[in-house]
């Protein structure tokens, strides 16, 4: 595939995926804030415990076997059809575990609601394994716009339901018949719209391929999802259901952002850059311009996020919920770089040292004890900024590895993102001070200080020929164009 044909399939597989991302998301995070407004801070700490235990789970029913079959450039029935059969067997065994053990959970949390949740929650491994390989499928041939048309269509359906269900007085209930339903829809449409279906055989010699690369992976992976979900662990065991509430929502509203980003971004570039994985010029240069735009968008949205946290809390899910604003400023600050260690490990993966991602997992994770011990004595403030200066040394272990292998060094990464995050920080404090300088309502602060962020971002940008604002806007103008010329 020559570079152009290339770039033109990543920016088209990118529209669509942060179509999926963004649009599905948006409606989704509407439908959680009208559910904010009719059910409580515990309500949503119950599901937060919860979804710990599902996370962890979905690690093991994946076990790194799609980022084997994306990365393995001649796949045949044989492999895809025994990566079904895993997931699925996995995913039945792990819901039997969980159904078994949920009496346990309740009674570690003093949760009595929690045995009947996590029974019922748990189908969600079984609902979503029947589709993980069609997904994958899409992913690796770089479609992602029946993936959007099938996710935004489970949204709807779910986010509807739930709310009718909220209002009527099902509690806790409804965001598990959202969870199960969106679920469902989910791989129904799968099997309907991407008409695939296993053959009836499992092959040793291709599971024996597909779990040597991935099993690095999936230890990787079970080290950094329990990281990530840790905290709602301890949260949950050592504060109470409701504080658990006010964190979740935060990392919730910051997750809107900055993980869709950051998974829409890693989900086509990977595919995209394992095509090239033999050609460190063209990886190099495909890598900075992606770690450049990327970056551009997450610092913006990072910033102002921190800077509106408590207009937006207010206007869209009310006073109730304002203890989790300071909770949102601090994650801002670790959402900042999240896409820069998910993008300097999408090399690793690329370049098949998977052996590596799992050192460097174990590493990190290792050092972020000390802040979980802290927090547990300290606070959740304390908690979160422990967190802020783990990512930071991360972000330092990842990029120096992944640049030495393809002749990109940190020095050379933060030099093409320094510009990006002064003008940014600028725009920032200008909406900083507007803020305190202008006294209003939440919502109409919130208005005016988002409308000043964007026109002074576009103004600084334009007045200094920014380069990654002008690919973007070059990549929406492209986009929009058939648009108008059809008018």
């Amino acid at each position: 595939m020559t570079e152009d044909n290339l770039k033109n399939k990543t920016i088209s597989a990118l529209s669509w995926s942060f179509t999926d991302s963004f649009v599905n998301q948006g409606f989704q995070f509407i439908v959680g804030i009208i559910l904010a407004r009719l059910l409580t801070p515990t309500e949503f700490g119950l599901i937060g415990i919860i979804t710990v235990f599902l996370a962890i789970s979905n690690v093991f029913i994946d076990s790194g076997i799609s980022d084997a079959l994306i990365r393995k450039k001649n796949t045949d029935k044989a492999d895809l059809s025994t990566a079904f059969y895993f997931n699925v067997g996995v995913a039945i065994l792990l819901f039997l575990i969980l159904f078994f053990s949920a009496p346990f959970i309740s009674n570690f949390f003093s949760e009595p609601d929690l045995t009947s949740l996590v029974r019922v929650l748990s189908l969600n491994l079984i609902l979503t394994s029947f589709a993980a390989i069609h997904r994958t499928i899409l992913i690796k041939n770089l479609n992602f716009k029946l993936q959007t048309k099938i996710s935004l269509s489970a949204a709807f359906v779910a986010g509807i339901a739930a709310i009718g269900f909220a209002y009527y007085g099902f509690g806790v209930w409804s965001l598990v018949i959202r969870s199960l339903l969106y679920s469902l829809i989910t791989t129904t449409l799968f099997w309907v719209w991407h008409k695939w279906y296993p053959a009836i055989s499992f092959s040793i010699r291709a599971f024996k391929e597909m779990f040597g690369f991935g099993y690095k992976l999936f230890f990787s992976r079970i080290i950094d999802t329990i990281y990530m979900n840790i905290y709602n662990l301890v949260i949950g065991k050592f504060f109470s259901a409701a504080d658990l509430g006010f964190y979740t929502r935060a990392d919730q509203l910051k997750n809107l952002i900055v993980i869709n980003l950051t998974i829409t971004t890693q989900k086509v570039t990977y595919p995209v850059l394992s095509q090239i994985q033999d050609d460190n010029v063209r990886l190099k240069r495909a890598y900075k311009r992606i770690n450049k735009t990327t970056m551009f968008v997450t610092f913006y949205l990072m910033i102002i996020l921190a800077v509106v946290a408590d207009p937006l809390i207010i206007t869209l899910i009310g006073n109730k919920w304002l203890p989790s604003v300071q909770y949102l400023q601090l994650l801002c600050a670790v959402g900042i770089l999240f896409p820069l260690h998910a993008i300097n490990l999408n090399i690793l993966n690329v370049k098949g040292r998977s052996d590596l991602f799992l050192k460097l997992e174990i590493i990190k994770k290792f050092l972020a004890v000390p802040a979980i011990i802290i927090g547990i004595f300290y606070g959740i403030k304390i908690m979160i900024i422990g967190i802020i200066l783990n990512s930071v040394f991360a972000y330092f272990l990842n990029s120096y590895y992944s640049g030495r292998m393809i002749g990109y060094p940190v020095k050379e990464q933060i030099i093409d993102l320094v510009p990006s995050f002064l003008v940014i920080l600028t725009v920032g404090i200008i909406t900083f001070f507007i803020g305190k300088v202008i006294i209003l309502t939440s919502f109409l602060m919130l208005i005016i200080q988002i409308s000043i962020s964007v026109i002074s971002l576009i103004l600084l940008s334009e007045l200094l020929k920014f380069e990654e604002y002008i690919e973007i806007k070059k990549i929406l103008t492209d986009k929009l164009k058939p648009l108008f010329n059809k008018k």
